[in-house]
């Protein structure tokens, strides 16, 4: 895709902030000429410029093995003790299915895999939900917080998910002043006390042992807006790397999809 890693590097601010877990963006640019890594790791490239470069396919193994990840995800739920797993992660069982809480809103389970829910938009929900039930520890939330590359083995994917996730979602927090109060209606999101000194900060629920909590800083004169998602110190346990950004990546997603297709008015789940 690159001649050379100079192509990459003029694409970059290059201000070294070290965010893609390179040391300048001089480093980070070679990796992506070698193709270690992709270009949308890091976090100030912009949308318009990654449309440009779309990744290399080396990198899209996760999305091509989906299928037999799916597979494997089906196979282990079929041995998988749903009433313990249910005591375990903080759901309920009845009738052979495991029911859990996703925003407030009952999603259930069987043995089989098959899903019964009211909820709409929910394709991205299924692996990280499938994982959720077969390896969460169950460990009780502390209510202490910590940033996506804290979480155990999540280093090298943290340009990604401010890319995916804190990026996006601040634009829509810009772009839609009553976003929030949506949140809270739509979603089952609860504002807290603001946390680092934040203008607003939420607490949201996509599973039951794995809070979000969003803090957003309004624009100021002479000032952009900020917005930073952070997770449970239990992260690790209860969900993991993966599992984490694919629960955050995909819930904002949903709310791209939502302002984009229907607005947040009578939205639904």
């Amino acid at each position: 895709m690159f001649a050379n890693a100079m192509e990459v590097f003029k694409l970059l601010d290059k201000s070294n902030c070290k965010k893609c877990n390179e040391p300048t963006c001089l480093a980070f640019a070679s990796k992506v000429f070698l193709g270690k890594k992709p270009l949308d790791m890091c976090p100030s490239i912009e949308p318009e410029i990654l449309k440009q470069y779309p990744p290399d396919p080396a990198h899209s193994a996760q999305d091509d093995n989906k299928d037999k990840f799916m597979d494997d995800l089906t196979s282990q739920l079929a041995q998988c003790d749903l009433e313990q797993a249910a005591k375990r992660i903080g759901g309920s069982y009845k009738n052979g299915r495991l029911t859990l809480k996703i925003f407030g809103k009952p999603f259930s389970l069987d043995n089989q895999g098959k899903i019964y829910t009211d909820i709409h938009t929910i394709p991205w929900l299924v692996i990280p939900v499938f994982s959720y039930v077969l390896y969460a520890k169950g460990e009780p939330l502390t209510g202490k917080w910590m940033a996506y590359r804290e979480i155990e083995n999540a280093r090298e994917k943290t340009g990604l998910f401010v890319q995916r996730s804190e990026k996006p979602l601040q634009k829509i927090a810009d772009a839609h002043p009553g976003l929030f109060e949506d949140l809270a209606m739509i979603f089952n999101g609860r504002q807290t006390d603001n946390l680092y000194d934040s203008d607003i900060s939420m607490v949201m629920t996509p599973l039951p042992l794995v809070p979000f909590l969003i803090c957003y800083w309004k624009p100021e004169e002479g000032m952009e807006s900020d917005l930073r998602i952070f997770f449970d110190s239990t992260a690790s346990v209860n969900a993991g790397a993966d599992a984490v950004f694919n629960l955050a990546a995909g819930t904002v997603r949903m709310f791209e999809k939502l302002t984009l297709t229907h607005g947040w008015q009578n939205a639904d789940i």
